[in-house]
């Protein structure tokens, strides 16, 4: 993806992808339609098109198969992405089987655990294999997206090992941040965090 793009845009490509992949039966979709996917306005979503080097057709609105494989070419899903999850605990056996990320071009193809008694496990198709394989394994161009599902004081050893696997893409559920350098890219999900914002609406409801 072109490195101009402004993170707020490329924020917004997935939803603008979402709606796009829910739109089965027409050809075309508006920029106000895919604004109201997206969160934003139809202004902003005409400039992040734009900046793709889509346009649309005014009264007709935007190609639906067209635009949706330019979004997916511009995200670097023209093929299957690989997925490695460490941490075959409940979330990360929960990750593994989600159906929804083969829906969407992400492939689970290896799950890693220190657990002895875990090793060898079959979970959604996909074998528990040692941590200390996950190096060699990224070596050899295995893996393109590593998630981590560990507890908080393992996750920089396991974000080192990414690393150091050449895995430059990182989704970190620890409840901690990790220190990847600047040769990799790591998206924060603290769902505790979120669930505390979520609690400070309610209580205010």
């Amino acid at each position: 993806m072109p490195e101009s793009l402004p993170r707020a845009t490329i924020r917004r490509l997935p939803r603008y992808l979402r709606a796009l992949e829910a739109t089965t039966d027409r050809e075309s979709i508006s920029s106000e339609e895919l604004a109201a996917a997206a969160f934003t306005n139809a202004a902003i979503v005409r400039r992040d098109l734009s900046m793709l080097g889509f346009s649309g057709i005014r009264g007709v609105g935007y190609d639906v198969d067209r635009l949706r494989a330019h979004i997916r070419a511009e995200l670097g899903l023209t093929a299957d992405v690989s997925v490695a999850v460490v941490g075959a605990g409940n979330l990360g056996r929960a990750l593994a089987n989600y159906g929804g990320f083969a829906r969407r071009g992400f492939r689970v193809v290896a799950l890693y655990d220190i657990d002895p008694e875990k090793i060898g496990e079959d979970v959604g198709g996909v074998p528990v294999k040692p941590l200390d394989e996950l190096v060699e394994d990224g070596r050899r161009g295995r893996i393109d997206i590593g998630i981590i599902a560990v507890p908080g004081a393992a996750a920089q050893e396991v974000a080192d090992r990414l690393v150091e696997a050449g895995v430059r893409s990182i989704l970190n559920f620890a409840p901690t941040r990790v220190d990847v350098g600047a040769g990799a890219e790591v998206r924060q999900v603290d769902l505790a965090t979120e669930l505390q914002i979520l609690s400070y609406y309610r209580s205010r409801a």
